[in-house]
Formats: C-alpha cells, structure tokens, sequence
C-alpha cells in the first residue's frame, strides 16, 4: 500500500470512527444513568439527518442555521421519547424498559417509512466538505477533516458540561446512586430528560455528518451505524464517555484499515466487528475504561 493510500484510508478511518464515537457516546450516557440500552438511540440519528433535510430542501435556511435548527429538534424528541415511553416504565422490571426501547425504534423507522418513503433522498453538503484537501501526497475530501474536527469540538463540549456544570454534576450523581440523588432533593426525572436531549443532540450531529459524508438518507439509514456504535460503546466501557470515544475510533479505524491492507476481506468487515465484539464481552466484558458497575434493584 502506498503512502497516499495510507494517508487517505487513515483519514477516512478517523472520519467513521469520529461518528461512532458520536453514537456510542449516546447509548454510553443513558445506559450509565438508566441501566438502560436505548435502542431507539439509531433511529434518533435517522431523524437528526431528516430534519435537516427538510430544512434545508423545504424552508431554503442556509445549511449551518439548518444543521444547529435540526440538532436543537431532535433534542427535543428525545426528551419527548423519554417522557412518553421511558418514564412510565422506569420503575418497572427491566425487561419492559428492554421491550418498550425496541418498540420505540420500531416506530421511529415505520413512521419514516410512511412519512417520508423508503426510497433514498439526496443530502446536500456545504462546499467546505465538498472540497478536496491536498496533505503530502494524498488527496483528502474537506468532509474526511471536518468531521473529526467537529466531533472532537462537541465531545470536548460534553465533557466541559458534565465535569464542569451543576447539570453534569446531578448526572454523575444519578449514575452513582440515583435513590440517594433522589433523596438529596434533585429532581431525577428532569436530570434523565436532560441526558436523553444531549445523547439525541450527539446522534443528530452524528446523523448530519453521516449524512454529508454518504450523502443519502433513509429511513433505516441508522440501523448498522447505531449497531457499531453499539459495539464501540460496549468495548471502550459502556456507561465511560471517554471509553465510548476511544471505542469509537478504534472500530472506524479498524474497519477502514483492515479492508485497505486486505482488500479480499471486504466483505467480512462487520463480521470482523462483531467477531472483536464477542472478544472483548469473554475476555473483559467491562470493555476497554470500563468499571463493575453495581446493580440497581
């Protein structure tokens, strides 16, 4: 493999990897509060790409005003999701929370499905990404540099607000103990509320820079992103944020480069995944910064 090769498949390994761990960070911050995994979670990032879709296409807004409209929306189905299907359940045994998540991503794709069609739509992107960049002696397009750049910004953003606000403190608080967190005055339910909008933000930003990175949509455009983010989140340390980045990168950068040294193995490249997957769940199914996390009853 040459070193242009090298350099763009590297870059384009980052690039995925950038929007898994988007993902996964998603599926991380609700399982370390809830104990739940939201299935729904893949579905969300479908909508955030839709909603700027329609921005953009139907209402003529410029594309970055459409982009932050359409994360700042689908913040709000999450926090809708959560207060008509999860909190009803939240106290109930866990395999209703289990179900009732599947149920929800069942409707998200159906009502796609009905609402928008299953055929394929086109997704503009802004002209930065469109752009080719010369790096040495690769040819690299603006979207492989952006998207890294933009996912990194929003993570160093989740982390400032869940190390340094009173919000993150509350959420770190409900992820320990969440009875005493309750006892201590904080109203748990609006703590969760705010987790799900900020794990649905992520996913519609990751959802947008999917959109624009493969630019067509679908209604189940989230299905086997949201299951790799799955598996970055679970081997980086599901309920970890910085594991859920780490795992992130790690299965972009693994699929692209093992496809690029052994073209023959393109087609078991989600086998490869899934395969690393079963390993990290026999040999340290805590994942990668992950800790025993004590069971709530």
């Amino acid at each position: 493999m040459s070193l242009e090769t090298f350099i763009q498949q590297l870059a384009n390994g980052i690039s995925l990897g950038s929007l898994y761990a988007l993902i996964a960070i998603g599926y991380t911050m609700v399982y370390g509060i809830l104990r739940l995994i939201n299935f729904a979670h893949s579905d969300i990032f479908m909508v955030g790409a839709y909603f700027a879709f329609f921005l953009i296409a139907v209402f003529r807004l410029p594309w970055l005003l459409s982009a932050v409209l359409a994360v700042a929306l689908t913040a709000c189905v999450g926090m809708t999701i959560d207060r008509i299907a999860y909190r009803p359940v939240r106290n109930a045994p866990r395999i209703s929370a289990l179900i009732t998540a599947v149920g929800v991503s069942f409707f998200l794709e159906n009502l796609g499905l009905v609402t928008v069609g299953a055929r394929p739509k086109p997704f503009h992107r802004p002209e930065l990404m469109a752009r080719v960049v010369r790096i040495g002696p690769a040819a690299i397009s603006g979207v492989s540099i952006w998207v890294p750049i933009l996912s990194i910004g929003l993570v160093v953003i989740l982390l400032y607000v869940i190390y340094r606000t009173k919000l993150g403190m509350a959420m770190r608080s409900v992820a320990t103990d969440i009875d005493t967190t309750r006892l201590m005055g904080v109203n748990v339910d609006t703590v969760i509320s705010y987790t799900f909008a900020i794990g649905s933000a992520l996913a519609a930003a990751g959802g947008i820079m999917w959109a624009c990175k493969y630019p067509q949509i679908n209604p189940l455009m989230g299905i086997y992103p949201g299951w790799k983010a799955f598996t970055a989140a679970v081997i980086g340390g599901i309920g970890n944020v910085t594991g859920a980045m780490i795992g992130g990168f790690l299965i972009g950068l693994i699929e692209i480069m093992a496809v690029a040294i052994f073209p023959a193995l393109s087609g078991y490249r989600d086998g490869m995944i899934f395969g690393l997957l079963l390993v990290f769940l026999l040999v340290r199914p805590t994942g990668i910064l992950g800790e025993t996390l004590k069971e709530k009853v």
